[in-house]
């Protein structure tokens, strides 16, 4: 049986009410509180349920697309939301390249810092 969530509009008290389809339009509903019966029916949030292959296809939507360019924190969102439809850890160095467009740096300064900070520990490897 279904469940209606109402607010008392003289108390404001919020309360739920379970009726069925056909008792919907036909049973009187009153505040349990106050007694009233101004109450307005209160609608909660519906959820979909979407395909992985929608949710990305959402994600890869040619107008969300188009600011990317010029603006690297809508690039670092983009690839947060990406990264987190995929379900799956991309690893540090995703996670370290998402924070810098995040903080506004430019996809050519962090391509132009992450070899030299990879070659800096290779290098540091391998005179360990």
């Amino acid at each position: 049986m279904p469940s209606y969530t109402f607010v008392c509009e003289h108390c404001g008290a919020r309360f739920t009410v379970r009726m069925s389809y056909e008792e919907y339009d036909r049973r009187a509903v009153a505040c349990p509180r106050c007694g009233s019966a101004q109450v307005q029916r209160k609608l909660g949030r519906v959820r979909m349920l979407r395909s992985e292959e929608a949710r990305l296809n959402d994600l890869a939507d040619p107008q969300r697309l188009a600011a990317l360019e010029e603006d690297p924190r809508t690039l670092g969102r983009m690839m947060r939301e990406m990264g987190s439809a995929l379900g799956e850890d991309l690893g540090p160095e995703f996670d370290e390249v998402v924070d810098r467009l995040e903080k506004g740096q430019s996809p050519d300064e962090i391509e132009a810092a992450l070899p030299a900070e990879s070659g800096a520990s290779a290098e540091g490897e391998a005179a360990g």
